[in-house]
């Protein structure tokens, strides 16, 4: 059984990445200047750090998948191990900080996970078309 993924060509995490991070920044200025217009500055900072999170995970994130040996490439599991234990940790101390932020001061939080989730969207978003342009092409 062949999966969604299976035809995706190994250079699609750069074509999904770069649209992703522009369009993750363009949709955090509009956020940041909601968030000014409804006189929440706090939310607007918390915004931009949820963005600023994101970015730094995925950054972080194609660094590992960068610095996995060729040789180990093809053993699926030991990858996802690896990758996924660095993950973990990373996720773990992001939401940590964000549930932290609303604890302490709420639109700042609600600031950061509005950041965090415009950020997904756009990777939905870029992700999806370049899963479909693979699809048809």
């Amino acid at each position: 059984m062949t999966t969604l993924l299976d035809d995706l060509k190994p250079d699609s995490l750069t074509r999904v990445m770069r649209p992703t991070v522009f369009s993750a920044i363009a949709l955090g200025l509009i956020g940041f200047g909601v968030s000014i217009w409804l006189s929440a500055p706090t939310a607007a900072v918390g915004i931009v750090i949820g963005i600023v999170a994101a970015i730094f995970n995925v950054r972080i994130l194609g660094a590992g998948v960068l610095r996995v040996p060729a040789d180990q490439a093809e053993e699926t599991k030991s990858v996802r191990r690896l990758l996924g234990k660095n993950s973990a940790v990373r996720l773990t101390l992001i939401t940590a900080v964000a549930i932290g932020l609303v604890l302490l001061n709420h639109p700042l939080g609600i600031g950061m996970v509005v950041g965090l989730v415009l950020f997904q969207i756009a990777f939905v978003v870029n992700a999806g078309r370049v899963i479909i342009a693979t699809k048809a092409g």
